[in-house]
């Protein structure tokens, strides 16, 4: 293939420059009449971090497995155009018809936690762990993580995982093999461990850059291989946030995601899933008080729905997920004019092996609830 030609095709994905331009009044009239004229055959599920401008047109808003699960169900959507990051559409594609078409309105929408760990290293870690420790290891990945990692976990007697139940897979885990790896992110590994007794001391961090097992001591005392990933908008919140707000207000509650960093998660009042911190919200007190330590768009729609609760971000200096955010009202737009046109842009299509072993891992999960 030519440069030109590469270039060219490199082109064709991208959203043309005029509908930044556009008024946001005509961008929302064109996307409802695109959504009423296709009724039934359109889905739009929304992820908890979506802007406004985006949320306000989704047909269902959950986390990622949730949202994939959903689309699942719908059997009648012949375009379900997924408002998240890249590995969300890919579950999405893979649990839904092989005849729907799933698509990613802004194909830059990543996930920079599973972009960290990939399948050249995986393999070549998977290769060195096992010379270390024999085949006493399980693989447990995230349910934020490509297809091919979850793939790779399926085929080699694991599953995935998710924030709100990776205390139970965690110790479905450690009933299968004497240790974990766990992938991609580190601090839910290592919180969720903690959590179910087991010491720092028994958590080893394989570092997939240096290809090397970090830890002090005798490595057969380690139980969880944590690899070392982690969440870019998670790992921004600091204990020194906390005894800022702390100090300012002491009956404040702090509830953080199991994202955060061990220390943050210690010393917070509470820790739990996005559903944990949402329910939790809702079912507090009015006139209680909450300082939030999770993705800033979530927080501030939040904010919005309570206001007979005082409810703050634990870093008011958070940025929201940039690359969420890269799903805007004009990309959204474009992509369902595109689907208008016959030319649907952005097509998530898994291959079938990686996918029939990404879903083993997926179902496993599942199946233990």
């Amino acid at each position: 293939m030519s440069i030109l030609n590469l270039i060219n095709d490199l082109n064709a994905g991208m959203m043309p420059d005029h509908y930044k331009e556009l008024p946001e009044e005509e961008m929302v009239q064109r996307i409802l009449r695109i959504k009423k004229t296709y009724g039934e055959r359109l889905f739009i599920p929304g992820h908890h971090y979506q802007k406004d401008e985006v949320i306000r047109f989704a047909d269902a808003t959950g986390d990622s497995l949730q949202l994939a699960q959903v689309a699942q169900q719908n059997t009648k959507a012949e375009y379900i155009a997924f408002c998240g990051v890249h590995f969300m559409a890919e579950t999405a594609d893979m649990l839904t018809l092989d005849e729907q078409v799933v698509v990613l309105p802004d194909m830059r929408a990543g996930c920079s936690m599973a972009d960290m760990a990939n399948m050249q290293q995986t393999n070549r870690a998977w290769e060195q762990l096992t010379q270390l420790f024999g085949d006493t290891i399980i693989p447990l990945t995230y349910v934020n993580s490509t297809a091919e990692i979850k793939a790779f976990t399926g085929r080699n007697g694991g599953a995935t995982v998710t924030s709100s139940n990776a205390t139970r897979m965690l110790t479905w885990a450690l009933a299968q093999k004497e240790r974990i790896l766990f992938l991609p992110d580190q601090h839910l590994g290592r919180n969720t461990a903690y959590e179910l007794g087991i010491p720092l001391t028994q958590m080893a961090v394989w570092d997939p850059i240096a290809e090397k097992l970090m830890y002090e001591g005798d490595i057969q005392d380690v139980k969880i291989i944590l690899w070392k990933g982690h969440c870019s908008v998670h790992e921004k919140f600091t204990v020194r946030n906390i005894q800022h707000v702390k100090r300012r207000d002491p009956e404040i509650n702090i509830i953080v995601h199991p994202e955060c960093t061990h220390d943050v998660v210690t010393n917070s009042d509470y820790s739990g899933s996005t559903k944990k911190i949402i329910d939790t919200i809702n079912a507090a007190e009015p006139g209680s008080k909450w300082a939030i330590g999770t993705e800033m768009n979530l927080v501030q729609r939040i904010i919005n729905e309570h206001p007979d609760k005082q409810i703050e971000s634990l870093n008011p200096d958070m940025c929201p997920c940039l690359t969420m955010n890269r799903i805007d009202l004009p990309h959204l737009l474009w992509s369902l004019e595109q689907i208008d046109k016959g030319e649907p842009t952005g097509v998530i299509k898994v291959e079938k092996d990686i996918a029939e072993d990404a879903v083993t891992a997926l179902n496993r999960m599942l199946s233990i609830g």
